[in-house]
């Protein structure tokens, strides 16, 4: 018997539980079953012949809950083509345990989603099995790049030795082609299979342990074909050596191709980790040691040690250790490289500052508040890594040619020989073996299975830096055909929080403005009302600060307030209010009318009966929002917005952003509803907001587009993330998308028709083996650095 634990969403009382319980037990192979309602957990033991653990998720989801599966992130060394990235998702996905599995070729990261109590150690001694090295990544992702470091340095330190072992058949060549003098030593038979031997078989032992874990598990890779073109040219020319005197050489054959390959594989590693460049930036960012305040003084103690609730001390210059609030000091913090903003921002007591950024001004103290894993910093390089092993759908299509490229080529290469021996040059059985070698090492499946990882990688890389976290291919290619996008307005097009618009004080009032707007602040500060804070926060009068005594004071809730000072009676409400208290003027309805025209809330301040002060409160349009959406417009995107408020102030709003398409005093499920209208008309829609009164349309667009302030990115669901909740990202986003979307169009089209061409060629003996073996070296290569030019994305 076996034992699985699922984590079940969607169980609200002990009928659920019942329920579940009670449909596994019914199963057959299931022998005991017990749901804790507390935990959302489910505790299955079943019997491995007649039930998998797939099949208990089936049935649990069958009765309408969501089975979570765990999720595992590892680092896969050894990788040297597509087909080695594909036979081990397929051995993973053989695991009835498993649910899906991406492998990224380009970062070796492998994510692993599935039920049941397998560890990390048993899945990594499956890859392990397969002739690769599986090392868990999730503890520390900077193992990856370390990784990558070793792993370009190894290679290099391979290619220069097997350049100086090549030198003499380097100089033979030239020797042949140009007629130039030459050191017979130095073409002598024993030192060619000297050096041809240690290169073969020492520089190019890496290809044949590729190749044996391949042939071993049943499948065919890059390495395949290079052990085998270079091992036909070496134990021909050895049999030659020996047996046919006459005959010409060709160990030069296998020595340049296995240094030509080695080159290409050192510029495919060096490539690679300046593909990563983003998120070692992130990585760079996090601060090895905090200034901790304890009893007996300042002291200086690692990250790690710092504990939830400690006083951290933060001088100007110094880099924030952790996530915190500042409880002393005022300064201005650069958070460009979390939110990709390049100004400052000032911070005050009570202010958030995030792990990471760098304290610019003044000395501050800020109390920890999110550590490790909960920290921004970590969550947003978490997000980026697993977008960067993440699949788009595009990659499907090359993942199958992959998986059948190796053998296809192996065949080519048998039809090559047979035709150039039977048929073209009759008899000549060296000709053919090169022909057909050339037709080995041409093909390149890394090209194939390089072009969408390495822009997948490179295209979130550069998000992140400019504040932009895309969650993965599958988003990004989405966002790339985006031709719709759906805004919320409160907290996206607007700042989300009221603020004093207007502010006029009327006749007769006017002579003692300072005084009568000292009562209005006063006041408004303590109705604790969301309108009259920002009133009491907008109005900057010099005898505002003073205190003022109340001689009555009545917050009446949902009108406004009512008060004396100084022996004068003092109203604050909207219009309505004062008409209650019969406060009538004609000349106010006008005003008032105009201000709500625009969209605004009136407040006024009536003193003893009279009507002295206007104030108009609105949520005000962000700075960049109407740049934003002339941005859209102009990449052919149709921009709607959708709202809650009346339809008056949505107009407003509209009108003063350049936003066309409008719907006002919709319930969240009504937004929703509007977004799968716009869908099935067939248009690729984005919804944008906040992320939790706007879940229902997020949900339901094509992809969730998040307004981030940037202290909580976990808890959302979107498929991207704007730090900062700047709606300038928004174009910039679908801009980048876009760029990464074509870039893989890019990379995948010279890949595929770099081998329609190539491989021909060979087959018509028009490449010879050198030539063939540098060719695929370099299609390589130009994949990746042709996915580097999205570093050079702008804004």
């Amino acid at each position: 018997m076996e034992k699985t634990r699922v984590n079940i969403e969607g169980m609200s009382c002990a009928g659920c539980a019942a329920r579940i319980e009670n449909k596994l037990k019914a199963r057959e192979g299931v022998n005991n079953v017990h749901v804790n309602l507390v935990l959302n957990q489910a505790e299955v033991e079943y019997d491995e012949n007649r039930i998998k653990p797939s099949q208990i998720v089936e049935e649990i989801e069958g009765l309408g809950y969501k089975v979570s599966p765990k999720r595992l992130s590892l680092i896969v060394q050894g990788m040297g083509c597509a087909a080695c990235a594909a036979k081990i998702e397929n051995k993973l996905k053989e695991l009835p345990e498993v649910k899906e599995v991406s492998v990224n070729l380009a970062t070796g990261q492998t994510v692993v989603e599935y039920y049941g109590e397998k560890g990390e150690k048993e899945f990594a001694d499956l890859i392990g099995s397969l002739g690769y090295k599986a090392l868990i990544s999730h503890k520390e992702e900077k193992d990856l790049f370390l990784l990558q470091e070793e792993e370009k340095e190894k290679l290099k330190k391979k290619f220069i030795l097997s350049f100086l072992l090549s030198l003499p058949f380097w100089g033979m060549m030239a020797s042949h082609l140009f007629s130039l003098p030459f050191p017979a030593s130095l073409m002598s038979p024993s030192l060619q299979i000297m050096l041809a031997t240690i290169v073969q078989f020492g520089l190019g032992a890496y290809f044949y342990r590729g190749a044996y874990y391949a042939l071993k598990t049943g499948g065919a890779n890059m390495d395949v074909l290079v052990a085998l073109g270079t091992s036909v040219a070496y134990f021909y020319s050895l049999f030659a050596v020996f047996f046919l005197p006459e005959a010409p050489l060709y160990f030069e054959v296998s020595v340049m191709l296995i240094t030509i390959i080695l080159l290409g594989k050192y510029l495919e590693a060096s490539a690679k980790s300046r593909a990563s460049e983003a998120i070692k930036k992130l990585l760079d960012l996090k601060p090895k040691t905090a200034v901790v305040i304890t009893p007996e003084g300042e002291k200086e103690i690692p990250v790690s040690y710092v504990r939830k609730g400690d006083i951290v001390l933060i001088k100007p210059g110094e880099r924030i250790p952790v996530d915190g609030e500042i409880v002393e000091g005022y300064s201005a913090v650069d958070e460009s490289m979390i939110t990709g903003e390049s100004l400052p921002v000032d911070k005050k007591p009570g202010d958030e500052v995030i792990g990471g950024t760098v304290n610019q001004l003044g000395m501050i103290k800020i109390k920890a508040t999110r550590l490790g894993e909960e920290s921004v910093l970590e969550q947003i390089i978490r997000l980026v890594a697993e977008a960067q092993a993440d699949k788009p759908p595009i990659q499907r299509m090359a993942d199958t040619v992959a998986r059948y490229f190796v053998p296809v080529i192996l065949v080519l290469a048998g039809i090559t020989f047979g035709m150039w021996y039977f048929i073209l040059d009759k008899g000549d059985y060296v000709h053919a073996l090169l022909n057909g070698v050339a037709v080995l090492v041409i093909a390149c499946p890394c090209a194939i299975g390089l072009a969408t990882p390495v822009s997948v990688m490179v295209g979130t890389g550069r998000g992140a830096s400019l504040g932009i976290i895309i969650r993965g291919g599958e988003y990004l290619e989405k966002a790339g055909r985006i031709d719709t996008v759906v805004l919320d307005k409160t907290g996206t097009v607007t700042e989300g929080r009221p603020m004093l618009t207007d502010l006029e004080v009327l006749e007769p009032f006017k002579e003692e403005e300072t005084r009568y707007l000292a009562w209005f602040k006063g006041a408004e500060a303590l109705s604790n009302h969301p309108v009259g804070i920002a009133v009491a926060q907008g109005i900057n009068s010099p005898s505002a600060a003073e205190i003022i005594m109340w001689e009555e004071f009545q917050v009446i809730p949902g009108r406004g307030v009512k008060a004396r000072v100084d022996g004068n009676q003092i109203i604050i409400g909207n219009y309505n209010f004062m008409k209650e208290n019969r406060i009538y003027s004609p000349e106010t309805e006008q005003i008032i009318y105009t201000y709500e025209k625009e969209g605004k809330t009136t407040v006024l301040m009536a003193v003893n009966g009279e009507i002295a002060i206007i104030a108009a409160v609105a949520d005000k349009i962000k700075a960049e929002a109407d740049v934003a959406v002339n941005r859209l417009k102009a990449m052919g995107i149709e921009v709607w917005m959708l709202s809650g408020d009346n339809i008056n102030t949505c107009l407003s709003v509209a009108q003063k952003t350049g936003i066309e398409k409008v719907k006002g005093g919709l319930m969240p499920a009504e937004k929703a509803e509007v977004v799968k209208k716009l869908m099935a008309e067939g248009r690729t829609v984005a919804m944008v907001g906040d992320g939790i009164n706007d879940a229902p349309a997020l949900a339901q667009a094509d992809i969730g587009i998040a307004m981030e302030s940037g202290t909580d990115i976990a808890a959302e669901t979107a498929g991207i993330i704007l730090m900062g909740g700047d709606m300038a990202k928004l174009p910039t986003a679908i801009a980048l998308s876009r760029a990464t979307l074509k870039n893989i169009k890019q990379n995948l089209f010279w890949a595929f028709i770099y081998n329609i061409i190539a491989v021909p060629l060979a087959m018509g003996g028009l490449l010879s083996p050198v030539i063939a073996g540098g060719a695929m070296a370099f299609s390589s290569v130009s994949v990746v650095l042709n996915a580097l030019r999205l570093n050079r994305f702008k804004i």
